[in-house]
């Protein structure tokens, strides 16, 4: 006969997985249903890379830095964050000479720049449709001059409970910069953003591994 502290046991074991099981579909992984890849690009991987949080609050920014630069950092393959040369408050830009005369100065050969997007007026991926960036992506000095004035105005995110986060790597061999990869993550909660940073930056290095942009981590 089953006692009373045998069927409590049972009940406690069952209310744990049933938690379980609802904890791991609250934090489902974020995926990347949209990706372009530049046909044109015949380089190999990057050695130096700038990582960028391009709009958000700052310490969301400081954490998905940090966190993709430790994720993408090699042996001979060094990647660093954007904060540590250009220190930002909330909601203030980025001086595009600035920029640019950092990336010289540090001799990047890359830039990985993220940005959450409000997914009911800034979605770039139409399930259906063959994804291609628009023409202002191509340079990496035209697509900062054009997003930032957006991304930067006020209460960009302010009303928006979703948002899409669009993740991109450029080459600075050509002066203006040449987009190589460009992806767009799944519809995410803006409140859980920084809950999900970790999941995102997984997703993105995954993704930068096998475009062959950086070197697959030592077993």
């Amino acid at each position: 006969m089953e006692t009373a502290a045998t069927s409590l046991r049972k009940q406690s074991v069952l209310l744990i997985l049933a938690l379980a099981g609802l904890a791991g579909w609250c934090a489902a992984a974020i995926k990347l249903p949209a990706s372009w890849r530049n046909p044109n690009y015949t380089g190999g991987t990057f050695h130096n890379i700038l990582v960028l949080a391009l709009n958000g609050k700052a310490e969301g920014r400081a954490d998905f830095e940090d966190a993709l630069v430790a994720a993408i950092s090699r042996r001979g393959e060094k990647a660093s964050v954007s904060y540590e040369f250009l220190p930002r408050p909330d909601a203030t830009p980025i001086d595009r000479q600035d920029l640019k005369a950092l990336v010289e100065w540090q001799k990047f050969d890359a830039i990985v720049v993220a940005r959450l997007t409000k997914a009911s007026e800034q979605t770039v991926y139409v399930p259906g449709q063959v994804y291609s960036p628009v023409p202002y992506y191509r340079t990496f000095y035209g697509y900062y001059g054009t997003v930032y004035p957006m991304v930067y105005s006020p209460g960009y995110l302010k009303n928006e409970k979703k948002a899409q986060v669009e993740v991109s790597l450029y080459s600075t061999a050509k002066p203006d910069g040449e987009l190589v990869w460009t992806g767009m993550t799944d519809t995410v909660e803006v409140s859980s953003v920084k809950k999900s940073i970790k999941d995102l930056v997984k997703t993105v290095t995954k993704e930068l591994e096998k475009q062959n942009l950086i070197e697959p981590e030592s077993k």
